[in-house]
């Protein structure tokens, strides 16, 4: 694999999530069976992460005399990338279940330093509720987003029971029918007047929603300075993808329709138990899009050299109301999955996203990019949380030979008090908030969420199957 020596520019959003106003980061937590090897770990990074992942993890990002942020390839010493931390020895699961929660959030809060690559593994070697030790990935999203991420750690893990066998996904389709592409231009007509109506309404409120109107201050919203900064704990959850497609069976969506759905309904269900008020407050979610033509992960290789594939960061950020208690509609748990479905389709097919992405190449290059990287901050901001989900394999995989129970992931740095990350991994799909400590409470947030996902279960179960 050939790739440009020398000095590359950085890409949109990594100057966008390296500004003064912002420093996201992606960290993956990897819960093993085993024990870590450490000797294991060092040889795997050398001769399975390094050559698989992208040559920006072999790259300084500096400013050169332009302002303009470029990558340069460097010599990476693997020693100064890996932290072991020194923790007391012979205590319970349970107390290194806090351990490990304080020192994750003193990694999510740390600054990576300027002289050298923009990642790190720390190796946790103690016994938790859920692994016998554990690997946490850390890396500056100007690397790359979740989808290049993915794809280049599906290229260096195996199949537990069979090395030799490929990684198996979860289906990304849903259950709606493909529309046709045989109608006339008359009847396409309307189609284009929604269409323009769509793109105007969603970019004008996209552009407002980043400048001018803030969310409601709630209690997943504090509005305090230093948010996205401050020490968080983690809140994860498990539900069953198995469960998740009875309901989608049911009502005609996708899993990610649900996931949506879900998140909303929990999320006002314990802003209503904090605060009655709270439960009709304006609150906005960010839901990430993927922006590539391709559907299904590529290796490095193919990345580099096919441009619907590419590597990078292409997201988008589509801001998507969280409904309110006090529209009767939305007594039923099911319709925040109906609701979350139509929303997401209609903005997804506009050309709001595409004015947008124009919008912040044209403040980068008459403003520069600091001031496209303050555009982007408010669009954190002035939201209530922000939802990512990834796809991860089907089967059990080893790392460094260590097989992984489970996993999941993290994006510090992103100017909210509450984030939501979701991940599939062996016929699960685990639900992760990281939550600004001294607010919200997790084990609430997590009680209200699980709760809502029976209550869901519970109203799909009187929906009558749809007609063959």
């Amino acid at each position: 694999m050939e790739f440009k020596e020398g000095l590359e520019p950085v890409s949109p959003y990594g100057h966008y999530f390296n500004s003064s106003k912002l420093s996201v980061s992606v960290i993956g937590v990897f819960e093993s069976e085993v024990p870590i090897n450490l000797p294991h770990v060092m040889s795997w990074l050398e001769d399975v992460f390094l050559p698989n992942f992208h040559p920006r993890f072999s790259s300084l990002m500096f400013t050169d005399e332009k302002g303009e942020k470029q990558w340069k390839r460097v010599e990476v010493k693997l020693e100064d990338h890996v932290n072991v931390p020194i923790i007391p020895t012979g205590l319970t699961p349970t107390s290194y279940d806090e351990y490990l929660d304080d020192f994750i959030s003193n990694i999510a809060m740390g600054r990576f330093p300027p002289n050298k690559p923009l990642w790190e593994f720390h190796i946790f070697n103690h016994p938790t509720s859920n692994a016998a030790g554990t690997i946490i990935i850390k890396v500056h999203h100007v690397l790359g987003d979740g989808y290049s991420l993915m794809s280049a750690l599906l290229s260096c893990v195996k199949r537990a029971d069979n090395p030799s066998l490929p990684l198996t996904l979860p289906s990304r389709r849903g259950t709606e029918p493909a529309e046709r592409g045989n109608k006339s231009a008359w009847a396409r007509v309307p189609q284009l007047f929604s269409l323009l109506f769509n793109t105007a309404s969603d970019f004008g409120w996209s552009v407002l929603k980043s400048t001018l109107v803030e969310d409601d201050r709630t209690p997943i919203r504090y509005g305090n300075e230093g948010a996205g900064y401050l020490p968080i704990t983690l809140s994860s959850m498990t539900f069953s993808l198995d469960l998740m497609k009875h309901i989608k069976t049911k009502l005609g969506v996708t899993v990610n329709d649900i996931i949506v759905g879900l998140i909303f309904f929990g999320t006002r269900l314990c802003m209503q138990e904090i605060s009655h008020k709270s439960s009709n407050a304006d609150s906005t979610a960010l839901v990430l899009l993927n922006t590539r033509k391709a559907r299904s992960y590529k290796s490095i290789k193919e990345m580099v050299g096919d441009s619907g594939a590419s590597w990078g960061n292409k997201i988008a950020f589509l801001h998507v109301p969280i409904p309110k208690f006090k529209d009767p509609k939305f007594s039923n748990p099911l319709e925040y999955v109906l609701e979350a479905q139509k929303i997401i389709k209609r903005r997804r097919t506009s050309l709001g996203v595409y004015l947008t992405d124009r919008l912040l190449d044209t403040l980068k290059k008459l403003r520069g990019p600091e001031a496209a990287g303050k555009y982007v901050h408010g669009i954190l901001w002035n939201s209530s949380m922000t939802i990512s989900n990834m796809i991860g394999p089907a089967e059990q995989v080893t790392m460094a030979n260590h097989p992984l129970n489970g996993f999941y992931f993290m994006t510090p740095g992103l100017a909210q008090n509450l984030t939501i990350t979701i991940v599939s991994y062996r016929g699960n799909l685990r639900v992760t908030a990281g939550i600004e400590r001294g607010g919200l409470d997790p084990q609430k947030f997590k009680s209200c969420v699980e709760n809502a996902f029976e209550m869901m279960l519970k109203a799909a179960d009187e929906v009558p199957k749809p007609k063959m």
